[in-house]
């Protein structure tokens, strides 16, 4: 069966994240030169993606320089050095390589750097020196090379500062030059903060800040993990001095300045989590001082509108962001010159997004730049001829690296900073109240508080972390104070956070002072953010406050605003509010799609009082589809059912974002799991008396069936890649659809993975295949499954001090143990105390076996990758005759 993972499809993995998804390469495509398994044909030489065939932009011209050969491996990451030649690094662990452009930007030299630092996924050269985040001497950290004797060779490697968890898909990224002369460099989500960052980083006193438990990943991945998340780190150039700059991403894999000095990046979400109400798209962010951009594992993501966050500058909707890079300097018409430039690695596709100011930030606008398919984007930078250079590879793909340059009509001459980009008055403010976060100053709380009133959000999230970053004994009494309702919600918001247990009922009396009365929805929202804050890390108010706290809230539940009955259940449901159970059942029902109906469900796990029997049977029900009697009878009159179904509507905005890359709406491949998890979560607060009466409804549904093959199947023959690759260029026209489907079946694909929106949740998502892996990677991916297998479905082997080995996917991590699951279609957990581990190490092999397609004839085994290829649709051109 074409179980679990990613080896299927290489991990479509996803540096969704940051390298979401690598695998999207036209790949090297090994062909027999004459007609299929002709005497003697040779294999075409491999060859990244024509540029002929991707679309661009009128005006705009895409060149292929070169394609990786045999022995350059993957490319991953690229920079330009202080003569103007690129260096690109593959994944693995083949040499970093220097080309040499001509006049007119072909390539007129290439060479290999004797360095020992490779799989590079952050590069910068700057102040003579080559900063690289890849494996080196000392493991995967950041280190600097530079020539030393004036050869033009790098010869001299430093160490300049450790990272744990550096390696990897979610681990150190992007390196860039501020305009302060500093270092800054993202990391995923699995890097820890070091440990000699600076008392004094902008960033700090970060937590979930969530009313209820958050729910984990339901297929496991980041369990346990705590805040902050992706981060964004300032060193001076010689490694010391670090601060965390910014945090709250997840998986962004590069960053960006603008010509005004403004930072820049591109974030992804997991696409696991499609279709819950958590799952962010991806995004075009300003990352400023201090910025919280919301992150959080499992459900305890922040939505947007959260006044301790701060907002998208774009939303995109669904991909694996990669490469990021201005325009500035590019010989462009000017509109393309300002524009910022984002990769999208899983649907092969650079956006050129469009930014103009707006108050201490931006907002923007995105279009599609060049896109291709398959085209895995990694990397790109502006030459210094003026032209753009970008980079495809990754996961073992084919690399291959192209110019983009402008042949339109003439225009201007590249340009600065004119009045779009001029420093605007507020982003001065913005920068002053900047400048006191992570410092004690004495004239920081005048300066600053007149700014918690202001209708800038980013002006006013910089006064209160100017605040913030004061004693808090100076500015609580003024806090409690305010009578100003924007500025009294910030600054009790700021008190919230910092302040201590003793001030929680002086802190909810004077946000009682103005709340509920007369706000609006946005001034609603941030009261109920201060409570939710006040709560989470003071605990549950005293008896009394706690009995005025649900009355204020509970007369403004249910309301007409979704987002605001999104935070009043929670808040209710975690005060254990009189009638809450009834009223978020009411609303479920009412919701008009399935993330809504989700989030009342996630919620109303935790509520332990004010169940009546026929609520549980109506919150049982709806995990299961099923009547919500007793017996499965009538309930109204005249015989007719009652059933509590799902909602599988979803936003508007959502299904927009699917159509935006050109595939089907799937839900994510953590939801069926989120489902089980959330029954198995609500059911232990049952007493044995209901768990009696609601039997029937505790037990999971029968799984629907998958599509089962037509006919029986037998051994045709232990199939290796060199038996196919010469016909592979019939998998891409003429082939037979009902063949493919059948094939699909025979081989068991949807045991594992999500094809639409059917399947398992033990392999990644293959319904877009086509967008991110040629034939060959796919096949490939089936016959060799376990050359390459992702961070995110990889196994460990724990060795354990009394000679056992305990192989598994790991899916908890605390300080006292470890959570593996060893097989992912059962689900069934192994723990291992961390005192009893002798060693832990990656698992080489894949968890998904070899031999799938042995049954299966060459035909069949290439209508089977047309299929795939087809995203299982019919009038796909594979099937065109």
């Amino acid at each position: 069966m074409m179980t679990a993972l990613v080896p299927w499809i290489r991990p479509v993995f996803l540096w969704s994240c940051a390298f979401a998804v690598l695998r999207s390469a036209p790949a090297p495509v090994l062909a027999a030169a004459g007609p299929a398994g002709a005497p003697g044909a040779r294999p075409k030489p491999v060859a990244a993606t024509p540029a002929e065939s991707l679309k661009t932009l009128p005006g705009f011209k895409v060149q292929l320089l070169r394609s990786s050969q045999p022995g350059e491996g993957s490319w991953v990451s690229l920079t330009i050095d202080n003569r103007g030649r690129l260096i690109v690094s593959p994944q693995d662990k083949e040499p970093m390589l220097r080309f040499t452009l001509g006049a007119d930007g072909t390539i007129t030299r290439m060479e290999t750097l004797d360095v020992p630092v490779t799989g590079a996924m952050g590069l910068l050269y700057a102040f003579d020196s080559l900063y690289v985040n890849g494996n080196g001497p000392q493991g995967y950290h950041l280190y600097r090379i530079r020539d030393r004797n004036g050869d033009d060779q790098l010869d001299s490697v430093e160490l300049l500062h450790r990272w744990t968890g550096g390696a990897g898909e979610h681990g150190a990224h992007g390196i860039v030059l501020g305009p302060d002369g500093k270092l800054y460099i993202v990391n995923g989500n699995f890097v820890e903060i070091p440990e000699d960052i600076l008392p004094t980083s902008p960033h700090k006193n970060y937590r979930d800040d969530v009313v209820l438990p958050r729910m984990e990943d339901g297929n496991g991945f980041g369990a346990g993990r705590k805040p902050p998340g992706g981060c964004v780190l300032r060193l001076d150039p010689d490694g010391k001095n670090a601060e965390l700059f910014a945090s709250g991403q997840r998986n962004t894999y590069d960053i960006a300045f603008n010509p005004d000095g403004e930072l820049f990046g591109f974030d992804s979400d997991m696409e696991w989590d499609w279709g819950t109400p958590w799952y962010r798209p991806t995004r075009v962010y300003h990352i400023v001082s201090g910025g919280d951009q919301g992150f959080r594992e499992g459900s305890a993501k922040w939505p947007e509108y959260y006044p301790d966050s701060l907002p998208a500058t774009v939303n995109v909707g669904i991909g694996s962001p990669t490469g990021v890079r201005f325009g500035t300097g590019a010989r462009f018409p000017s509109k393309y010159q300002r524009a910022c430039y984002v990769m999208d690695w899983s649907y092969g596709r650079i956006l050129a997004v469009h930014l103009a100011p707006d108050g201490a930030s931006y907002k923007g606008t995105f279009e599609s730049f060049v896109a291709g398919q398959p085209l895995n984007l990694t990397d790109l930078e502006i030459g210094k001829d003026g032209a753009m250079y970008f980079t495809i590879g990754g996961r073992k793909t084919q690399g291959g690296l192209y110019r983009v340059s402008y042949v339109g009509e003439v225009h201007p001459d590249p340009v600065g900073k004119e009045k779009e980009f001029a420093p605007l008055e507020a982003r001065r403010l913005r920068h002053h109240l900047e400048a006191f976060h992570g410092r004690q100053d004495s004239r920081a709380i005048d300066f600053a508080w007149p700014h918690l009133d202001s209708e800038d959000r980013f002006i006013r999230y910089a006064a209160r972390l100017a605040i913030e970053s004061q004693p808090v004994g100076q500015w609580q009494q003024r806090a409690l104070d305010e009578t100003r309702q924007r500025a009294g919600l910030t600054a009790l918001l700021a008190l919230a956070r910092y302040g201590s247990r003793d001030l929680q009922d002086k802190l909810l009396e004077s946000l009682g002072r103005y709340w509920p009365k007369d706000l609006g929805q946005e001034q609603s929202l941030e009261a109920m953010r201060v409570c939710e804050v006040c709560v989470a890390r003071m605990g549950r108010p005293t008896a009394g406050t706690a009995g005025d706290l649900i009355k204020s809230l509970d007369s403004l539940f249910p309301n007409r605003s979704w987002p605001l009955n999104r935070e009043l259940s929670q808040l209710l449901i975690a005060l254990d509010a009189p009638g809450i159970v009834k009223k978020a059942l009411d609303l479920r029902d009412a919701a008009t799609t399935q993330e809504e109906q989700l989030h009342y469900m996630v919620a109303l796990r935790n509520a332990r009082n004010g169940w009546s029997l026929g609520d549980r049977r109506r919150y049982f029900a709806w995990l299961s589809n099923r009547p919500a009697t007793e017996d499965g009878g009538p309930t109204y009159p005249g015989g007719a059912s009652y059933f509590v179904s799902r909602n599988t509507r979803h936003p508007d905005e959502t299904v927009q974002w699917f159509q935006d890359v050109g595939r089907a709406y799937g839900d994510g491949a953590s939801f069926n799991n989120f489902l089980k998890n959330l029954r198995k979560a609500a059911a232990q607060s049952l007493t044995d008396s209901e768990r009696d009466e609601l039997a029937a409804l505790l037990v999971e549904a029968p799984a629907v069936a998958n599509a089962r093959p037509a006919k029986q199947h037998k051994f045709v023959r232990d199939w290796k890649l060199a038996d196919l690759l010469p016909d592979l260029d019939r998998a891409v026209r003429g082939r037979n659809f009902d063949n493919g489907r059948e094939a699909f079946a025979a081989a068991q694909c949807l045991a594992c993975h999500r094809f639409g929106n059917e399947g398992g949740a033990a392999g990644p998502d293959i319904t877009a295949v086509a967008s991110r892996f040629s034939p060959k990677d796919v096949l490939e991916s089936i016959v060799e499954p376990s050359k390459v297998v992702s961070d995110q479905y990889q196994n460990i082997t724990v060795s354990t001090k009394d000679g056992q080995d305990v192989t598994g996917r790991l899916v908890e991590e605390t300080a006292a143990k470890l959570v593996l699951v060893p097989n992912q279609l059962t689900g069934d957990k192994v723990e291992v105390n961390k005192t009893d581990v002798q060693t832990r190490a990656p698992s080489k092999l894949s968890p998904m076996p070899e031999g799938l397609i042995n049954i299966l004839n060459k035909e069949e085994i290439l209508d089977l990758l047309a299929y795939i290829a087809s995203g299982g649709r019919k009038e796909h051109a594979a099937f065109a005759k």
